[in-house]
């Protein structure tokens, strides 16, 4: 009974350890500033809340939960609660503007696919991205997006 015990413990820390190696402790964060936005898909609420759903899913994040404020007539802000950390947008509709961040865990999510889906919605004059790489420390990566599009809003149901 003793050595099964003992087998049954050594067999349980394995999959522990095992577990704990498969764990990565580093992150990509994604942050935008879009600017010159067209002014009438900045400005719809709900086009925008179905915009960044869309591009969450596009991530291929895990959505746990999200909670969104219109600030009155039609700015907005939303942020996502993701199993791999969280996402948020903010509009500026009076300027044209909307900033974002995607911050997820491991390598796992596509910063490039939620930032098409955006750009795809929102068709801004300008943008300013960076992509960071933390650990430990914090480093920021080469950024591009692609120039064929990876993403159509149409194929995503809200």
């Amino acid at each position: 009974m003793v050595h099964l015990i003992a087998l049954f413990l050594c067999a349980f820390s394995s999959l522990l350890c095992a577990e704990e190696s498969d764990y990565k402790f580093a992150g990509r964060h994604f942050l935008a500033s879009y600017m010159g936005c067209d002014l009438k898909a900045i400005g719809d609420v709900e086009g925008m809340i179905h915009a960044m759903d869309a591009a969450v899913k596009a991530s291929g994040a895990t959505v746990l939960d999200e909670a969104h404020y219109t600030f009155p007539p039609n700015g907005l802000t939303i942020v996502y609660l993701l199993s791999e950390s969280h996402a948020s947008l903010h509009t500026y509709p009076e300027h044209g503007a909307c900033f974002v961040d995607l911050f997820t865990c491991g390598d796992r999510c596509s910063a490039e696919k939620f930032d098409e889906a955006l750009r795809f919605y929102l068709k801004p004059q300008e943008v300013s991205a960076r992509l960071f790489l933390r650990n430990e420390s914090v480093e920021e990566a080469v950024y591009s997006i692609h120039k064929e599009p990876l993403f159509s809003l149409g194929n995503c149901i809200r």
